[in-house]
């Protein structure tokens, strides 16, 4: 089977594209709660070890898996947040800007 010219540039271009994609995935890194928003945030990598005298909101059961401002898929260990562009947080964690999905 003989590969034309056109199907090679086209492969090409699609595997380039492959390997920016997946780089940029790769690339986001998890939010440190040592980082200054996070800290601002009161953000915390596990939702049980919330302080509750200094977040007197937080409820049990809340989470970043189950915020409105979560963008990783349901069930995933991670995934963005609309607060820390370009990283990633715990969906097991809690900041103090939690909003219960609806």
């Amino acid at each position: 089977m003989q590969n034309s010219r056109r199907q090679f540039m086209i492969l090409s271009a699609a595997g380039a594209a492959t390997l920016t994609l997946n780089s940029k995935v790769q690339a986001q890194a998890m939010v440190s709660p040592t980082d200054p928003q996070a800290v601002a945030l009161g953000y915390v990598a596990d939702a049980s070890k919330v302080d509750k005298a200094k977040y007197p909101k937080f409820v049990a059961g809340s989470h970043c898996g189950n915020c409105a401002l979560y963008q990783g898929a349901a069930g995933s260990a991670a995934g963005g947040c609309a607060l820390f562009a370009g990283k990633q947080v715990h969906s097991t964690g809690w900041c103090s800007a939690y909003n219960k999905k609806a």
